[in-house]
């Protein structure tokens, strides 16, 4: 009941908060320091100015993405994003199944596996059909124009698995008649390379965005090794001033090994993956109202050999299976009077695949389950400026899961913008996320009588800009409490899935940026987590520390991040916790040599310090990157 109340009081008169960051654009100084007015899609799935929305969002731009020449998005954003963490392994290259990482964890929400944070592209869910979970090594740099991450629940607009938080990568394409080709490559330690080519296009009504992508590297340990060749496209076709449509479409194919633990070394194990994702959407826009359809088509094709120990002996059979997510999403934002935006939305994914194990010696398969499920959901949410410096924000979502049954989640806000460029936010939402196939049938704990994982978030938030938007700061405090949460327990001697863990997490976090002269920026982020029980790969505090100089000429920057009560390994009856506290220290340069010809240096782990993130993986100590970037 005093989820309810609390939601009557923010409805009636209560402050409520959102901390954005802002896009910084791609030009020669790609460092200054933008207008208070920001604008991101990722809250409501309609442009909308950040100061007015009631959820936390990071917008880390093009120009931060491509600063330090990483391949994946995902060391950019656990840079540039507080309160976010992302497991690793190596140098390249994150994995699947046994020894995999690529977790993410937003303020200690994350699931293992990765379940309870949600990744999109363009607005639309990218995760295995049949484990619920996102493959880190699918989300290149090349095709993000952006990505925007929401902190916190995100259930009311994407539903079950955006529990945590969302994290949705926004391909670009041109606005204005052009043609902009991009191509780099760039070598490094342990024999890794990263190499690809881009292109957009614009002429009249149509535009064009394409790209293609190799990386691989030897790994830092034997048995290592990573490769992947990816690839993306997006059309689209202006049929009037109101009304557009656009095809996209993404595949990913890797090849990768788990070496296993340094103590417990694994060999001949072996995943090969392929990815895809195929999209088609229309959308409109009118002066008082705006919306899209969109279907969707995501899944792979999994091929792993667990491999064996030494002394064991050779596995007789190879894991396979298949996977989809078929999904139909629709929403449309009306002004019905003055200051008001509603959004009215639906729903429907399909998901599932099918399991075997191939027999190697007979070349036969012998299968394990055939499965799919469905959720079908809608939504409204009513904001409503009452004056120019306030909002009021409610909504509710109301869903049927064809195995868990119906669940909702409501969130409720106000925004007031303050005088001195200041804002002041709160907020409470409920988040939820519905047992996975894996959960429900899968394997010896599986249990299809499982109900869905609820968590409620409260949430204060404050941000200014000073001195003409010289200085930004922001900063916010949270309380999540989560109950029904699925755990493997021991029931009658056997493994068995069961609704029955709780978690509480509280926190604080903090970020600044400030422009001391043209080109050169300084900035920082904090957060501190609280966790009444200990969560895996989610530290109690982390900081993050950057300077960066751009110049016409040349580009530096370097960055310190500090990562403190890190749990490795949870304790349990036949093991102790494993805890880790380390200091990153890297640097990166880029130099013009000739037009858009930049020659490109990056250092990580300057320090060589030795640290793991998952437990008996130590990470490589210094490793360095250089290659050549040319646009035309």
């Amino acid at each position: 009941m005093r989820h309810y109340i609390l939601l009557v009081f923010l409805c009636i008169g209560f402050v409520s908060g959102i901390h954005a960051d802002n896009e910084l654009p791609d030009s020669s100084d790609s460092l200054r320091v933008v207008s208070l007015k920001e604008v991101v899609a990722t809250g409501t799935r309609v442009s909308e100015d950040a100061r007015l929305l009631p959820v936390t969002v990071n917008v880390v731009g093009r120009a931060q993405l491509t600063e330090q020449q990483k391949p994946n998005i995902l060391p950019t954003l656990m840079q540039h994003v507080p309160g976010l963490f992302v497991t690793q392994r190596g140098v390249l290259g994150y994995g699947v199944s046994t020894g995999g990482s690529g977790g993410i964890k937003v303020r200690g929400i994350g699931g293992q596996p990765n379940t309870d944070v949600l990744v999109l592209i363009d607005g639309l869910p990218q995760y295995a059909g049949l484990y619920g979970h996102p493959i880190a090594d699918n989300y290149q740099t090349q095709m993000a124009e952006r990505v925007e991450v929401i902190r916190g629940p995100a259930s009311l607009y994407y539903g079950s698995n955006a529990m945590g938080g969302v994290v949705n990568i926004v391909t670009g394409q041109p606005q204005r008649d052009t043609i902009i080709t991009s191509v780099h490559a760039q070598g490094g330690s342990y024999y890794s390379a990263d190499a690809g080519i881009a292109n957009q296009l614009r002429k009249g009504k149509w535009s064009e965005a394409a790209g293609f992508n190799y990386v691989r590297t030897a790994g830092h340990r034997d048995n290592m090794a990573f490769d992947q060749y990816s690839g993306f496209a997006k059309v689209g076709y202006d049929i009037d001033s109101h009304w557009s449509v656009n095809a996209a479409g993404n595949i990913a194919y890797f090849n990768t090994a788990n070496p296993g633990t340094v103590t417990e070394p694994i060999f001949d194990s072996h995943q090969h993956i392929l990815r895809g994702m195929a999209t088609l959407s229309a959308t409109n826009q009118y002066a008082r109202t705006q919306g899209a359809v969109r279907a969707y088509y995501s899944g792979g094709r999994h091929r792993i050999n667990e491999g064996h120990k030494a002394g064991e002996p050779v596995p007789a059979t190879e894991y396979n299976h298949t996977d989809l997510m078929l999904g139909v999403s629709g929403y449309q934002t009306v002004s019905l009077f003055r200051g008001n935006h509603t959004t009215f939305g639906f729903d429907y994914q399909h998901f599932g695949g099918h399991v075997w194990n191939r027999i190697l010696a007979s070349d036969t398969k012998k299968d394990i389950i055939t499965k799919t499920l469905y959720e079908v959901a809608g939504y409204i949410d009513f904001r409503q400026h009452i004056v120019d410096w306030f909002a009021l924000d409610a909504g509710v979502r109301l869903g049927w899961h064809s195995r868990a049954g119906f669940n909702y989640a409501p969130q409720a806000g106000l925004s007031f913008l303050l005088p001195q460029d200041a804002q002041l936010k709160a907020l409470v939402s409920r988040g939820y996320r519905n047992p996975t196939i894996r959960e429900l049938y899968m394997y010896a704990p599986a249990n299809d009588s499982l109900q869905s994982i609820s968590l409620w978030n409260y949430e204060l938030a404050y941000k200014q800009m000073l001195l003409g938007g010289r200085i930004r700061i922001g900063a916010n405090v949270f309380y999540m409490h989560a109950d029904n949460m699925i755990e493997t327990r021991p029931i009658a001697g056997r493994p068995r899935n069961v609704n029955t863990g709780e978690m509480k997490n509280a926190g604080a976090e903090a970020e600044i940026s400030a422009r001391v002269w043209k080109g050169l920026i300084l900035s920082a982020n904090y957060s501190y987590l609280y966790m009444v029980h200990p969560v895996l790969a989610a530290p109690e505090h982390k900081l993050n520390v950057s300077v960066a100089y751009h110049h016409d000429r040349f580009r530096i920057g370097t960055d310190l991040q500090y990562i403190n009560g890190l749990y490795t390994q949870l304790p349990n009856v036949s093991q102790s916790a494993q805890k880790q506290n380390f200091a990153l220290w890297n640097a990166h340069a880029s130099a013009r040599l000739w037009r858009e010809l930049w020659a490109t240096l990056t250092a990580d782990n300057l320090l060589g310090t030795e640290y793991e993130i998952n437990a008996g993986f130590p990470m490589p100590k210094t490793t360095v990157m250089a290659g050549l970037q040319f646009t035309f």
